[in-house]
């Protein structure tokens, strides 16, 4: 694979593809080893591959995981999406904006940071 062919905002899309999908394995792809996603600012949520998938595995699962892209600003490497997310949290199904902010390193996801809004149950 070829990274300088391919874009920040490519890669990013692609993985707001398969988060759609429910495809773990193809979300996982655009991350890099030793990518660290974090709680806006620096609240670290899972460092490391294996973390990130460990914390994702049971959102996969969610019948009606969706994120509904709002808006997004490409600057060099950074890529922030503005979402809308559909869950199933603990408490019931239901949404929450949320502003993501990836930098993006040789054609992989190294750092995502999360800013997440009210949860809103349906």
């Amino acid at each position: 694979m070829q990274h300088d062919t391919i874009t920040p905002e490519m890669v990013v899309q692609r993985q707001l593809d398969a988060y759609n999908a429910h495809d773990l394995a193809g979300w996982l792809a655009t991350y890099a080893q030793d990518a660290v996603q974090y709680q806006f600012p620096d609240t670290v949520l899972a460092s490391g591959i294996d973390a990130i998938a460990d914390r994702a595995a049971s959102r996969f699962a969610e019948p009606n995981l969706h994120a509904a892209l709002k808006h997004r600003t490409v600057c060099g490497n950074v890529v922030i999406d503005s979402e809308d997310v559909i869950r199933t949290f603990p408490e019931g199904p239901g949404r929450m904006a949320m502003v993501a902010i990836y930098q993006v390193v040789e054609g992989r996801i190294k750092t995502a940071s999360f800013v997440f809004g009210d949860k809103v149950l349906d």
